[in-house]
């Protein structure tokens, strides 16, 4: 906006307008006194959005001005509701003294708040990370980097196309990205909440790395191991320059840039994250979900590091050893409630000492730090004498901080107040200047009392009193009729109707003291809350490695809480190939069912990767399925697992495709969701993957799904040699245990008690007999006189008459068995037969000739 736009508004709107026109993309909130106020498109959007008055105020460049406004004591509730919006908004405070302006007073963007860079506890989801991703997007493929503002972790990667740009996604769930605007995104990235446009320069690698440079104070990047990594450097750069324009301050807590190696972990994409439900279930039942039945954490900091441990399972052996082993220590020697015991002191330290690097942190978050620091030595002495080479580590990073605890002991009132701003937060005692102001502020009535009655004395005039208005000051009222007994070294300050008020020298020493108290005493009290929050940051980095030591202890007491609770059992990792469990168990299921729980064992070996699952509908051919694979998975984060015993060899990939849906945002029926998801698969699956393939080729025609099964359960156990669990109900892919090495027939049977159905749960070798359609249909409440129906229909279908309708061929998975295969041996033909029955040796040149028309007439 020029200068000639804005001279015919007046001053405060000029203000205004200047401020909005820096940040034209976000809402501006515009302090005046006592509130945030919006003006224009700004109020009627928020208006609309957190449903509050929208008004108008006066007048400027002649026309109504539309505002809408919020209370700044309760700013972070709206706050809150506009970033889970995916709103951002810039604060725009006073800056300038009213004492001292002339016109309005100055005012100034202070930050920016944004989904991915807030950090305000009240804005936070306490339990999950809160991210900011950028992305940078070449022909090679994507590069990515994310910051936690919260917790000062700053992160880089790359992948190689969109399907794992797709499962990154999934994994990290950012709060925020920045993308390119000159990229024409697919609906994964285009679909994210809190999406931001950037221009295509803001990703330049050259910049980035120059930028990146001065930020750390480094001469090259090589020291954090990203030197190559040039699309997430680019993607680094861009994400830099949008935190430091938000959050107008220094950033001391990003330390250092690290890179994530994805050949250090177990791969899923985020079909395999979805249908493993590992912390999102379709109806939002958190219980119902992996994350759901795992986190007992009791601090919010363990609850994230919980998290990340589930979606970034590790391939490295030994990391996990020491956590098993770990484990078993808390175990054995019983430490498990009393180390949690001593955790539900500790608050979350981790997001209050960024608050503190970010000068954001309040009193009661010194409060928490102290608290938790006092707790530190209590949770070193009772792991000192574990055998566990991890908790060994995990003491000596917590380290001692008695100095820093002793400091905000000494500083830090017990129960400070929310906010600075009143006061109350410095303890007595912790300094000389601050205790003598606020002596004079809080005990001003006792020497006014004992002023007044000195005077009283000293005068004689019984009537006289000390008084104060806020136009005079402190003042000695005398009635006009005693008014000529005023003592000489009382000067006049005012007269009024009935009397004369007076000031000495002494009163007005005091009134100077006084009056100044209560604002020095808040002064100093902040001055000294800025010179506490100094000394913490030079500390920062020990503080932060305590933090995330404690957050691990967290996770690990949490893992061994479940294991004790729940009886799972240790795993042994493996170097040879296969998996093994006896006896595992659904965590989820087995949680959230009222009957017990039917355990099943799993054999894997190099003779045996193929396990082709048949079995009726509900008969939980699906829950096997994944059990086997959350046991995996709950291996590879350094967990204990629900089973009697379970040994696991290397794994590399898991992958799953279980159910599907439309995909309308990508254009995609159910049958295409489902043949994408299964060319991932036969495309990366290594023999070294975990697949799970459910009921395949069921979105189109019998004979085409067949087809498409039986030729992918074939490149599977031939080509890719995965360890597979391929549940199906086309009974004909039994046939490839006898034609496949390594492929195996196993089933979930069902036994009928009259006409009641019983599902035994139970997994047995071989395969199937019966599917059970009918059965589990009228379990499922359809008419009995549609049942009977259908019956008829089945039974004339097993008799191979013909049914005169319309309807598709007959499933291959009906009630008949056996049944023919479609790949069995076609039945010979007239022609063949008749040929089979020729003797061309014995046979004249007349009859082969007749005999070639014979046949001709026959074909």
């Amino acid at each position: 906006m020029n200068k000639d736009d804005l001279a015919g508004h007046t001053p405060l709107m000029r203000q205004y307008l200047s401020a909005k026109a820096e940040h034209p993309d976000v809402l501006l909130f515009f302090r005046m006194g006592d509130f945030y106020e919006l003006f224009y498109d700004d109020a009627r959007k928020a208006a609309r959005l957190l449903d509050i008055t929208l008004t108008q105020r006066g007048q400027s460049a002649g026309e109504p001005i539309p505002m809408a406004g919020v209370p700044y004591h309760a700013v972070e509730n709206y706050l809150a509701r506009l970033i889970k919006l995916g709103e951002s908004v810039a604060i725009c405070e006073q800056v300038g003294d009213p004492a001292k302006s002339k016109g309005p007073v100055e005012r100034k963007v202070v930050r920016i708040v944004t989904p991915g860079t807030v950090t305000d506890e009240a804005l936070l989801e306490q339990r999950r990370d809160n991210l900011l991703l950028a992305i940078h997007a070449d022909k090679q493929g994507y590069g990515l980097a994310w910051v936690d503002l919260t917790a000062g972790r700053f992160l880089l990667t790359e992948v190689a196309d969109a399907e794992a740009l797709g499962a990154e996604l999934a994994r990290l769930a950012p709060a925020e990205t920045l993308v390119s605007e000159d990229v024409r995104w697919d609906v994964r990235v285009s679909a994210l909440p809190g999406l931001r446009k950037r221009p295509p320069w803001h990703f330049d690698s050259d910049s980035a790395r120059r930028e990146l440079n001065r930020f750390f104070g480094t001469r090259d990047l090589s020291g954090f191991g990203i030197d190559n990594l040039e699309r997430a450097i680019g993607a680094a750069g861009c994400l830099l320059a949008y935190v430091e324009e938000t959050q107008k301050s220094a950033l001391p807590h990003l330390t250092g840039l690290a890179a994530e190696n994805a050949g250090e972990t177990i791969a899923m994409d985020a079909a395999t994250r979805r249908n493993l439900e590992l912390d999102t279930h379709p109806e939002g039942r958190r219980e119902h979900t992996l994350l759901g039945v795992l986190d007992e954490t009791v601090t919010p900091m363990g609850a994230r590091l919980l998290r990340r441990w589930l979606h970034r399972p590790l391939r490295g052996r030994e990391p996990l050893r020491k956590r098993h082993q770990a484990i078993g220590a808390l175990l054995d020697e019983r430490r498990v409630e009393p180390l949690r015991e001593d955790l539900r002191a500790i608050g979350d330290l981790e997001r209050i000492l960024a608050r503190v690097a970010l000068r954001s942190a309040r009193p009661r978050d010194l409060s928490t730090l102290r608290d938790g620091l006092a707790a530190a030595p209590s949770l070193r002495e009772k792991l000192a004498d574990l055998d566990s080479p991890l908790l060994h580590e995990l003491v000596e990073r917590i380290g001692d901080h008695a100095d820093t605890c002793a400091l905000l002991q000494r500083a830090i009132v017990e129960r400070p107040p929310v906010l600075t701003r009143d006061g109350g937060v410095i303890a007595d005692g912790f300094d000389a200047e601050l205790d003598e102001l606020r002596q004079l502020s809080e005990h001003a009535d006792q020497f006014l009392v004992d002023l007044e009655q000195r005077e009283k004395a000293a005068t004689g005039i019984a009537t006289l009193k000390i008084g104060y208005n806020r136009v005079h000051g402190y003042y000695i009222e005398i009635s006009k009729a005693q008014s000529d007994k005023a003592p000489t070294h009382y000067t006049r300050r005012q007269t009024t109707k009935n009397a004369e008020r007076y000031i000495t020298e002494e009163l007005k020493t005091f009134e100077d003291k006084v009056l100044s108290a209560r604002e020095r005493s808040l002064m100093r009290e902040r001055a000294l809350y800025e010179e506490l929050l100094d000394t913490l940051a030079t500390d920062l980095v020990r503080l932060r490695d305590a933090a995330e030591a404690i957050a691990e202890l967290d996770v690990l007491a949490d893992l061994s809480e479940r294991a004790e609770t729940l009886n799972w059992c240790a795993p042994v990792l493996d170097d040879a190939p296969g998996i093994h469990i006896e006896a595992g168990r659904h965590p989820v299921v087995e949680r959230v069912r009222d009957e017990p729980f039917e355990p099943n064992d799993l054999a894997f070996d190099d003779a045996r990767r193929m396990l082709v699952i048949t079995g009726p509908n509900m008969g939980g051919k699906s829950t096997y399925m994944r059990q086997n694979a959350l046991i995996a998975l709950l291996a590879h984060i350094g967990s204990y697992v629900p089973a009697s015993a379970a040994r696991i060899g290397p794994i590399d990939r898991i992958f799953t495709r279980i159910g599907a849906g439309d995909d309308l945002s990508r254009g995609q029926s159910t049958f295409m969701v489902e043949m994408s998801e299964t060319a991932s698969i036969l495309h990366n699956a290594t023999a070294q993957s975990l697949v799970l393939m459910d009921e395949v080729g069921r979105g189109t025609s019998t004979y085409d799904g067949l087809a498409l099964a039986r030729a992918a359960a074939v490149h599977l156990a031939a080509h890719n040699r995965a360890f597979s669990l391929f549940a199906t109900h086309y009974f004909e892919l039994t046939e490839l245990a006898g034609e496949i090495d390594g492929v195996v027939n196993v089933h979930l049977d069902a036994v009928e008690y009259g006409e009641q159905l019983v599902f035994m749960h139970a997994v047995k070798e071989g395969p199937a007999n019966r599917s059970f359609g009918l059965q589990v249909a009228a379990l499922a409440g359809l008419p009995k006189m549609v049942i009977a129906d259908a019956r008829r229909t089945l039974e004339q279908l097993e008799q191979g008459m013909h049914v005169a309708s319309s309807a598709p061929p007959p499933r291959a998975s009906s009630e008949a068995s056996p049944q023919m295969g479609l790949f069995a041996p076609p039945a010979p033909s007239a022609v063949d037969r008749a040929v089979a029955e020729l003797d061309p040796d014995a046979l004249s040149p007349r009859e082969a000739l007749e005999a070639l028309y014979r046949l001709k007439q026959l074909g």
